[in-house]
């Protein structure tokens, strides 16, 4: 029986083993499945349109899988004025925990649809005309879109020739309001946090919070606040010290917490970083966590929250969910599936849940 581009079935009865003296192309994919070259084509580029039965579409790629067969990329970019290849610029890669997870989600969505990362560092404090060379580097390579993250949620101003290529921000937001973003429920997340406080019967909660002027600042002391009131507390008059937030932050601001004369029972910290400086200062003034202070941070930096004693519970920041839905979004744009100044208007936000461990007890009569 003769099949579609030439031979017949006997030629490749045992489909299990690759041909060999020859170079595998599409027609003998077509001929070993018993189907078109076009459908084919369609599946193994993942058409959208294709009227191919998920029967069909499987049989095709187990049998190209067999015969060693992939698409012709080079053929592929001449035809779609496509490379493949997506940028992803992120700060302080080397030095910010959080930047593996967001890479590693870009990275695993990128690759299930069939594209490649091309990721450049860059520094928080880079200039406006450096992070446009490094836009540069990268539509130089004929990259289809590009991933900007930064290494903490905040506002940016953005280089101009990133507008020549779909992009998509990650962990921050654009100045101008035009480019689609993804970023973490900071108020949502302090709500989170402090009700894990109220659950456990706290009624008197302390925020140690940061000084910088960014979003998760506000947005984290708004969710501290209103949690609180919704609790029938006193939210808006609940105390609220606010340091650097690193770790002799948190120290500093919980030494002047705990001399209060209505000392807290339970602590919400902006981070984990100042939750690790609240531990030093109530070991040295003899309180117990969490016998005497019930303790919770924000960031799950695993480095410390799982390390310090007794683990922190705190609340984690979704950097690898924010990686793949950014890189998704991103090749649905180039690939024509959809249209991300529709998604520009405000940024999509994503939950950070709570990770339980030791910091938390109920408060001693």
């Amino acid at each position: 029986m003769s099949c579609p581009g030439g031979g017949t079935q006997d030629d490749y009865k045992d489909v299990g083993e690759p041909l060999t003296n020859k170079t595998i192309g599409i027609k003998d994919v077509a001929i070993a499945a018993g189907v078109s070259v076009t459908t084919v084509s369609h599946v193994l580029n993942d058409v959208a349109y294709a009227r191919v039965s998920p029967e069909t579409r499987d049989k095709v790629k187990a049998v190209a899988e067999r015969l060693g067969y992939g698409p012709n990329r080079l053929a592929q970019a001449l035809r779609t004025q496509r490379t493949g290849m997506l940028g992803l610029i992120s700060e302080e890669i080397a030095t910010t925990p959080h930047a593996g997870r967001i890479i590693l989600g870009a990275d695993e969505a990128a690759r299930a649809r069939g594209y490649n990362l091309m990721i450049i560092n860059t520094s928080g404090a880079a200039s406006l005309e450096s992070r446009r060379a490094d836009v540069e580097a990268l539509l130089e390579r004929r990259v289809d879109g590009i991933l900007y993250a930064t290494m903490y949620h905040r506002k940016i101003t953005l280089p101009d020739n990133l507008s020549s290529v779909p992009a998509v921000l990650v962990d921050s937001e654009s100045l101008s309001g035009n480019v689609t973003s993804v970023v973490p429920d900071e108020e949502g997340g302090a709500r989170i946090a402090v009700g894990s406080l109220l659950d456990a019967g706290h009624t008197r909660i302390g925020f140690l919070n940061n000084t910088d002027d960014v979003p998760a600042t506000h947005e984290r002391l708004r969710g501290f606040r209103a949690a609180l009131n919704e609790a029938g507390l006193d939210g808006d008059n609940a105390p609220v010290e606010a340091e650097h937030s690193e770790v002799q932050g948190g120290y500093v601001a919980a030494l002047r917490m705990f001399r209060r004369p209505d000392r807290p029972t339970g602590l919400f910290c902006y981070n984990d970083r100042m939750a690790m400086g609240a531990y030093r200062a109530a070991a040295e003034m003899g309180i117990t966590i969490p016998g005497e202070l019930s303790v919770v941070g924000f960031d799950d930096q695993e480095l410390i929250a799982a390390n310090i004693n007794p683990g922190l519970t705190t609340v984690a920041l979704p950097h690898y969910e924010m990686g793949a839905w950014a890189t998704e979004r991103l090749i649905d744009a180039i690939e024509g599936k959809t249209n991300l100044a529709l998604l520009a208007s405000h940024p999509t936000i994503l939950d950070c849940p709570l990770v339980e461990r030791d910091s938390i007890t109920a408060p001693r009569n």
